[in-house]
């Protein structure tokens, strides 16, 4: 939960009641096509991402890698912990054999939008959201 709200937007967006994030996290641990990992340094989480496997039907059936979640302690930023973490999450999304890996990343993170474009994604999409 600290991590989701380290930054202006996700205070703005996360709560403080830890139930809808335990009821959150077990589902993602029943689903054998989600992976919810945390990167430790010296006892203390770090970092965390979400993977999650989506088989497809457009590229011959190919499946995806959706990488979401990302964080990384903001004072613990600048030491290389994040590309470990995508460099991590892509060679997961290989093991599964997934054609492509994906991600989000909200208009306003302009400083997450350099790192994925130094870790050679491509913003190559214009994606849509509904809030429900």
């Amino acid at each position: 939960m600290a991590l989701l709200a380290d930054d202006d937007l996700g205070r703005g967006r996360e709560g403080t009641d830890p139930a809808p994030y335990r009821a959150a996290f077990a589902t993602i641990d029943a689903d054998p096509n989600q992976i919810f990992c945390v990167a430790d340094r010296d006892g203390e989480i770090v970092g965390m991402q979400q993977i999650t496997f989506i088989p497809g039907l457009s590229r011959k059936g190919a499946w995806r890698g959706m990488i979401e979640a990302v964080r990384v302690a903001r004072h613990r930023r600048n030491e290389g912990i994040g590309g470990r973490m995508i460099e991590w999450a892509i060679a997961e999304c290989r093991s599964r054999g997934c054609s492509l890996v994906q991600l989000t990343s909200d208009r306003t993170r302009e400083e997450a939008h350099r790192f994925y474009d130094r870790l050679g994604f491509t913003a190559s999409h214009v994606g849509y959201k509904m809030t429900l």
